[in-house]
Parts: C-alpha cells; sequence; structure tokens
C-alpha cells in the first residue's frame, strides 16, 4: 500500500489549515503531522514530489502547491506591490508566477480549500491569485513573516483577510480624510507663493502624512483612551505638522518667516523648523489630550531617543507604569533612518527593562532621496526600513499618494502597537517635490525623476478626483474646502504682519510651571544641602544590613559590613557610601532617583553595589528602595552598550521629569563624546534655543593613572568649551561629602541645569578621600576648597582640580614643603571668583600663581582658566602639547608626570 494512502482519507481544508499552522509555528501542531509537514518540506526542496516513487494524491499535493503560493506572497508579496508614486518599482527574482510553485493555467479554475487561508473560502485558483494579490501586492506591502511570535502573525494575518487590506471608509470619514489632505496641501502652496525660495523643508509628495498622524492621535484617544502623545521629527513637513495637527497659530508660523527677532531677549531661539510645541487638546467627546512634539536640532533622527526618554519618564511618574496611556511617534527621513547609526541604538532599546515604552510607531517620509543621493547610493539594504527587522517588528510599506491606504496602515500600526506594545514601522512611500530646500535645483542629480514629479498631480487632487467619481464629494464641495481654508491662511498672514516680534513658546510649560529661569547670579548662591544626621544613620544601617530571608554572596556581605563600620564605627565614608547617602536623602524626602549607563548598577571599578543579587533565587534586590514607605523610588539599569542612544533617553528622562534625579554615568569618561551630539545640541544649547530647561547629570570617570589615550581624560577641555554665561554646571569634587553635597543641590534648588561631574577613580578607595558624618549632615557645596596650611609661608599658590590634588598633597607631604598652597576649584563653571578672590587676599606673600593639571596643556582646563580667570596673572605646570591625552606606556606616563610634580615644586628664583 501506498504510504500516502492514508491522505485519501484526510479532508484537504484539514490538512490545509494545519500546514498553514505548521508554516507559522511548528510546534503548534501533533507531532506526527510535524514530522510529516516536515519531511514534506525536505523532499520538496531536495527532490522531485512528482517523481514515481514518491506519490502524494494529487489533490492533495496540489492544496500544499497552493499553500505554498499564498505563503510566497505572504513573505514576498511587499516586493511586487503598486507603492511607488512616480517611477517603477525594482524587479525582483524569483516572481509570484504560479509556475514558480509547481502550478500552471490548467488549475486556475480548479477549486481549493487552501483559499479558507486568506479569508476567501474554497475557491478557484485563479479568485484566489486575485485575492492574494489585493491583499499583498496592491498600495501597501507587508513584512511580517520573519516575526517569531505564532499570535502577532496570526492577528495580522485576521487583520490583512479581514477586509482584504483594503478599508472601506464611511462616506463622514473620506470627507474627514480629504479634510486634512487639503489643509496639508493648501499650506504647503500658500508658503509657496507667499515665501518664494524660502526655506520650509516642504511637505509636498508626503502630504498624506498629516491625515495619518490626525487619524492615528484621533483613534488612540477615542479607542485606546490614550491620553498623551510625544512626538519627534525632523524638519521636513514639521511646519505643516505645527499647523495642521498641534494647531500652532498660524499667524506665528508667518511672523517666523518674516524673519522678525524674538521677545526674549534672554534666549537666541532657532530656526522655526526646529521649534517644538506642547498643547492640550479636546476632543468631540470632551476627552483631554496632551500633544508634545519634541523640539529638534538639524542632526537627523537625534530627536528619537528624546521622544523615547520623554514618554518613559510619563510613564513611570504620570501614568504609573501604564504605557497604554502615551503613544510615542517618531517620523524619520528615508536616508537618515537608513543611515543613521542611532536609529540602530534605539530600535535596540525597545524592549529592554530600563528605556521600553510599551512600542512606538515609526512613520517613514521616505522621498526615495537623501539631498542629492540616490537611494541606490544611500544604503546596502532592500529597504529604507530594514532596521526594523532587529527586533522582528512588522513594516508597511505605503504609496504615499493613496491617502485611504496610508490611513488603513496607521490605523493598523496603531492596532498593533497597542495590542502586543512593541514598534511598528510605516514606510510612507512619495517623493519630494522640489529640492533639499525650495533654493535648490534637483534636476542635477535627479533630471528624469524630478521631469516626472513636475508632472505628477498631489494627493489631494487625486484623492479629490476619487471622491467625485464614486459621488462621495462634488467639485463644489471641493472648491469650498480650498478656498476656506486658504482664506483663513490669508487672514492669519495680515495679521502676522502687525507683531513686531516672534515668540518661541515654551515646551511641557505644565511640567515646569513650578521651575523659573535663572541666571548666572542663581546659579553662584548656595544651597543648604545638610541632611540629619540621625536620618543619614537609618539610611545607613539599611543600607548595610541583608534583609531577612535573604542569602548574598560573602564579597557583598563584606561590602555591608564595610558600609557599617564606615557610619558607626571608623566614621571615613568613602566616595561610593558618600553616593550612596545622597540618593538615600533624596529617596527619604520624596524625591525619585534614576541612574542609567554602561554597569552602573555594580560601578565599573565597583564601587556602587546599588543592586545585590540573592545568592539562591538572583533576585534583584535594591536596598534604597526599602528605606521607607512615603519614599521615592530608584530606577538604576544597565545600558546597552550605546552612549548616543541612552544619553538621548535619559536627556529626555529628565525633560519631563524635573524632580528625578536622572544621572547618565559613562564607563570611562572619554566614552562620553560617542554623544557629543546630544552635549552640543541638547545638553549644552537647550535653553538658550528653546527655553528648555534640564537637570540630568553626566557622571565622567576621569583621571591619569597609567591606563593609556581612552581611559584617562574624560576631555574636560570640551565640556568648558561649552560653556557660556550660565547654560550648564561642571564639577570636579575631591571629597565624598562634597559629591554628596552637589548632587543634593541639583534637587534641591527651584530651576535646573544640566551639571557635569569629572567623577574618580584611584580616589574610590584612596585612603585621605573619605569624609566625616557631620560634613553630610551639615553645610553644603564648596565650590571651592581652600587649603590648611599657615597663609604668610605660602609664596606659590597653586589652583587644581579633582583627583591631582591628592598627586599634588603626596609630593609636598614627601619634599616636606610648607611654601606651597593648594586651592582646589571644585566647581569649574561657573567659576566662583568672589570666593576665589577672598581666597588670592587670604595670602599677602605669594609671587607665584599657578594652574596645574595632569593633561597635557592643549587639553584639561587650561584653555578655559586663561579665558575666565583673570583675578590673577596664571602660570601652568602641565604636560607640553601632545595629540593624544596620555602615554600607552606606564614608564612613560610616570616621567611626565613627575615633570609636571618637579615643574610645581621648582623654586622660582
Amino acid at each position: 500500500m501506498d504510504k500516502f494512502s492514508f491522505l485519501n482519507a484526510v479532508h484537504t481544508e484539514f490538512i490545509a489549515d494545519l500546514y498553514d499552522q505548521y508554516l507559522i509555528n511548528p510546534d503548534s501542531v501533533e507531532a506526527s503531522w510535524r514530522s510529516f509537514f516536515q519531511g514534506y518540506d525536505f523532499a520538496n526542496e531536495n527532490y522531485s514530489l512528482t517523481d514515481a516513487k514518491v506519490q502524494i494524491p494529487d489533490n492533495v499535493f496540489k492544496e500544499f502547491k497552493v499553500i505554498d503560493l499564498i505563503n510566497g506572497y505572504r513573505t514576498r508579496g511587499h516586493l511586487f506591490t503598486k507603492t511607488n508614486p512616480v517611477r517603477a518599482r525594482r524587479q525582483y527574482t524569483p516572481t509570484l508566477d504560479i509556475e514558480n510553485f509547481g502550478l500552471s493555467e490548467n488549475d486556475l479554475d480548479t477549486v481549493f480549500d487552501a483559499g479558507s487561508m486568506i479569508g476567501s473560502g474554497k475557491n478557484t485558483l485563479r479568485n484566489i491569485i486575485k485575492h492574494l494579490k489585493t491583499i499583498y501586492c496592491d498600495s501597501i506591502g507587508v513584512e511580517y513573516m520573519y516575526i517569531r511570535n505564532p499570535e502577532e502573525i496570526k492577528w495580522l494575518q485576521k487583520q490583512l483577510n479581514r477586509n482584504s487590506n483594503h478599508p472601506n471608509y464611511s462616506v463622514e470619514s473620506k470627507k474627514y480624510i480629504l479634510q486634512k489632505l487639503n489643509q496639508a496641501v493648501t499650506f504647503e502652496n500658500f508658503l509657496q507663493t507667499k515665501y518664494v525660495g524660502q526655506k520650509r523643508f516642504s511637505l509636498e509628495g508626503g502630504e498624506t502624512l498629516i491625515p495619518a498622524i490626525s487619524s492615528v492621535i484621533r483613534n488612540a484617544a477615542e479607542i485606546y483612551d490614550v491620553d498623551e502623545f510625544v512626538l519627534g521629527m525632523a524638519h521636513r513637513g514639521r511646519l505643516n505638522t505645527l499647523t495642521n495637527i498641534f494647531r500652532k497659530p498660524i499667524r506665528d508660523v508667518f511672523s517666523e518667516f518674516e524673519g522678525k527677532d524674538f521677545e526674549d531677549e534672554t534666549i537666541d531661539g532657532d530656526v522655526k523648523y526646529h521649534l517644538g510645541l506642547t498643547i492640550s487638546k479636546t476632543l468631540k467627546n470632551n476627552k483631554e489630550l496632551k500633544m508634545n512634539l519634541v523640539p529638534n536640532p538639524s542632526h537627523l533622527e537625534t530627536v528619537g531617543p528624546i521622544v523615547e526618554g520623554i514618554a518613559r519618564a510619563r510613564i513611570d511618574k504620570t501614568y504609573g507604569g501604564n504605557n497604554s496611556k502615551i503613544l510615542p511617534i517618531i517620523v524619520h527621513g528615508d536616508a537618515a533612518i537608513a543611515g543613521q547609526g542611532l536609529v540602530y541604538e534605539v530600535t535596540q532599546m525597545s524592549q529592554l527593562p530600563g528605556y521600553s515604552t510599551g512600542g512606538t510607531i515609526h512613520i517613514v517620509v521616505n522621498n526615495q532621496i537623501g539631498f542629492t543621493t540616490n537611494y541606490l547610493d544611500a544604503r546596502s539594504s532592500t529597504y529604507c526600513t530594514d532596521v526594523a527587522k532587529v527586533t522582528l517588528s512588522p513594516v508597511l510599506h505605503v504609496n504615499a499618494d493613496d491617502v485611504e491606504a496610508v490611513v488603513h496602515a496607521t490605523e493598523m500600526a496603531l492596532d498593533f502597537r497597542m495590542k502586543f506594545k512593541r514598534d511598528i514601522f510605516i514606510d510612507l512611500l512619495g517623493y519630494r517635490k522640489y529640492g533639499h530646500n525650495e533654493g535648490d535645483e534637483p534636476r542635477f542629480t535627479q533630471p528624469k525623476l524630478y521631469k516626472a514629479i513636475a508632472k505628477h498631480k498631489n494627493p489631494r487632487d487625486i484623492y479629490a478626483q476619487k471622491l467625485i467619481a464614486e459621488g462621495t464629494i462634488d467639485a463644489a464641495f471641493l472648491n469650498n474646502s480650498i478656498a476656506k481654508f486658504k482664506n483663513l491662511l490669508e487672514k492669519e498672514y495680515q495679521l502676522s504682519k502687525e507683531a513686531e516680534t516672534s515668540k518661541v513658546r515654551e515646551f511641557m510649560q505644565d511640567t515646569w510651571k513650578d521651575f523659573n529661569r535663572h541666571r548666572l547670579d542663581a546659579m553662584l548662591f548656595s544651597e543648604n544641602t545638610g541632611y540629619e544626621k540621625t536620618k543619614l544613620q537609618e539610611i545607613s544601617k539599611i543600607v548595610s544590613t541583608v534583609p531577612e530571608g535573604v542569602k548574598f554572596l560573602r564579597k557583598a556581605e563584606r561590602i555591608l559590613r564595610d558600609r557599617n563600620k564606615m557610619i558607626f564605627e571608623t566614621d571615613k565614608i568613602d566616595w561610593g557610601m558618600g553616593e550612596t547617602l545622597a540618593y538615600g536623602s533624596l529617596l527619604q524626602e520624596g524625591f525619585d532617583v534614576r541612574i542609567s549607563g554602561q554597569d552602573v548598577e555594580r560601578g565599573t571599578f565597583s564601587h556602587r553595589h546599588a543592586i545585590l543579587r540573592d545568592e539562591i533565587s538572583e533576585e534583584r534586590i535594591n536596598l534604597l528602595n526599602t528605606i521607607s514607605e512615603k519614599q521615592g523610588q530608584m530606577y538604576i539599569y544597565n545600558s546597552l552598550l550605546s552612549e548616543y542612544g541612552v544619553l538621548g533617553f535619559d536627556y529626555g528622562y529628565a525633560m519631563a521629569n524635573p524632580n528625578t534625579l536622572t544621572i547618565w554615568e559613562a564607563q570611562f569618561g572619554d566614552f562620553s563624546n560617542g554623544a557629543q551630539i546630544i552635549f552640543d545640541q541638547y545638553l549644552s544649547a537647550a535653553e538658550d534655543k528653546w527655553k528648555l530647561q534640564n537637570g540630568i547629570v553626566i557622571l565622567l570617570p576621569h583621571g591619569y593613572e597609567g591606563q593609556g589615550s581612552e581611559h584617562s581624560s574624560a576631555r574636560m577641555e570640551r565640556f568648558l568649551q561649552l560653556c557660556a554665561i550660565d547654560n550648564m554646571i561642571v564639577a570636579d569634587c575631591t571629597t565624598p561629602a562634597n559629591f554628596y553635597h552637589l548632587l543634593r543641590r541639583q534637587m534641591k534648588r527651584k530651576y535646573r541645569k544640566p551639571l557635569i561631574v569629572f567623577t574618580p577613580k584611584s580616589l574610590l578607595r584612596h585612603p585621605l578621600v573619605t569624609s566625616c558624618l557631620d560634613e553630610f549632615a551639615n553645610g553644603s557645596f564648596q565650590e571651592v576648597i581652600d587649603d590648611n596650611i599657615a597663609p604668610e609661608n605660602v609664596t606659590k599658590l597653586v589652583f587644581c582640580t579633582g583627583k591631582f590634588y591628592y598627586d599634588l598633597l603626596a609630593e609636598r607631604t614627601t619634599l616636606e614643603r610648607n611654601d606651597i598652597a593648594f586651592v582646589r576649584i571644585e566647581q569649574l563653571f561657573p567659576l566662583h571668583l568672589e570666593k576665589l578672590q577672598q581666597i588670592i587676599d587670604k595670602y599677602p606673600n605669594v609671587k607665584n600663581y599657578v594652574w596645574a593639571q595632569e593633561e597635557p596643556e592643549n587639553m584639561g582646563a587650561w584653555s578655559y582658566m586663561l579665558q575666565r580667570f583673570r583675578l590673577v596673572h596664571l602660570e601652568v605646570a602641565s604636560q607640553p602639547f601632545y595629540a593624544v591625552p596620555a602615554a600607552g606606556s606606564s614608564a612613560r606616563f610616570k616621567r611626565r608626570h613627575q615633570r609636571i610634580l618637579d615643574n610645581v615644586f621648582q623654586t622660582n628664583e
């Protein structure tokens, strides 16, 4: 008997359904059937199943072939869609021709049970193919079969099969879509008429973005009860979005085109297509929405991690951990999403415990060109969205001329995000009507493409023509809609001429209502940051005690014993314990603390140990979260190996939550240069550009200890160069108590400035680097620390900062010198010149004033001190000019280091 004859007794529809389940998730089918299907696949790939020796009943055999065809459309149908509005798609092989699946024209009118897999029931092959082309090869191409979660695949297939991937909107919905599309098109046309040649980074060719975002926001609020949206996007289409989604007063936009000065003299502002906005919006059902469009620089994709950080902060603090209440949306450009590595970093963060936001909707405004670069030169991947495959996120490729398909795709994306709490990408394939900006000539580099674009109708006219043809509207309705919105624009245009200045509106103003922007005087004001000694002892007891029922490693238990000894026996508190007391005291006062970065839970140099693990269960235990019932919450996360993305995220987090001490720590200080764009475009400049306060704290391990060029310098000079008048704080502390007071001051002030701290490595365990408990309980941060030797003996006054002070101190002790005093500048910016002058006046017999640093002369703080410290004439003791911060040879490092010390202690005749 033929070993496959049993298949004659099995209904082919059952086999088809079972094989479809097997293709999605092999483990979901019974073992014997799984073995059969595995054998079938192997034979089908390696042998001819039409061989006389391998005979499967013909009807069953053909059902398998139709299933293969269906699976071919599911996996590769996106390659054969009608998604490019202005030029033919590239050709891919093999095609989806039926001959490639072992079928022929003779099978076209045969009825197959496999049609039930795509919602068409039993049907002829001809109709099955037609149905497949409708679902997978029209205006929307879908990539999803690489997803490893069978539930997600089945859900997506059900969505696609439900309406054949084509929406059936009501007349009211169609008119709404047309209304938003008309606003987008008319707005761009108006700007092109009134401001010819001015940069605006037009959305023309991608105007369907506006009804897409509008529909997502409306559906998210009405169907899923989302309360807040955080949108990040680059400059293209931003003005259109501000006007037609965020309802920024149109006259304000026009005033910015007029080039008027800003009304606020204390800021420099920014160009119109970088500005952000926060608004509250009331829907028809009286639901209140909060909408945030995050300010961004020209550096493409930089805003992405900022968006995610803002969203996470709101999830943690405002929505009690419920990520269904807020929706992040990031709008990309095709060249940027393919070319900027930051996108990969943000994508990798999306499912990590410390950085997840419940999924982001990514929309790519795909112009098929980057400035002048053709897409074929801009990426190796097939699609610009192929980064989505890193997290197995589905991608919907949509023809931007088909507005109903665009809205339908975004609605499906919303449904997916809300159900599975994962990222989803929409590739909005359109074009760019003009050059990179409106003054650019694109025909120099793409003459053929732009010849086609010049003849192409805009998406509003295409859609209106469709609606008129189907009788939904008439020409009068369209003309009236255009005229009405154009009249509004004209009225706002005339009103804009009355204003003499432009205004930068504050971002997230409700979040920051209790924090006023302050200038230099406030930054030099001393805050009382002491904390009750008994409460510090209570905190110390908790963080030095093994919880009941928990078993730590012996080394961890020893760390806790050492903490206890510092507080209750020796009264010599080291850096790690001082830092712990800062966090514990703030938590007890109700502030939250968030720390993230590479290896921060333990600390790169094993000094923090914020998270300890039960030796048996491996449970993560944070003793700082067990201080009291009403305390704040401490969040600490080891990050992925990223600087740019993680710092951007934490900056966004601090932006949305000023009452959380938000800290990003670099593994080594010089690794921070991987995040230079965040420092340059946001951290140092956001308040001046966008009125954005931010209290993020940056910890950068710094100090020369013979570890070579990459692990010595945090590039202090670069941060000091970014310092202006009152934009940030830069510190390099030398005692645990002063670091403690610095961290507490950051939260006790009623305003926020970014804080850069150069933190120690060798000093973490230096015997002299300790403080007593009274120094924590009393006082405040000391911007400058004077020496304690007799002033009248001093003939040389040496100013220094950080770890180098202890090297100088050791040398002075060895040489038994009492004629040289050391003044530690703990806060490098802003310099407290008044306190410095008081110290200088204290030493009447000084002949030489020296700035001493361990860095080369072209690095460190020397150049900054030359510019900012003019109280006395400074000499410098440093290494000479070098291209690298430190020598790779430890022997050479020691020689160079000693030369600096010798220079400081030489006697000047």
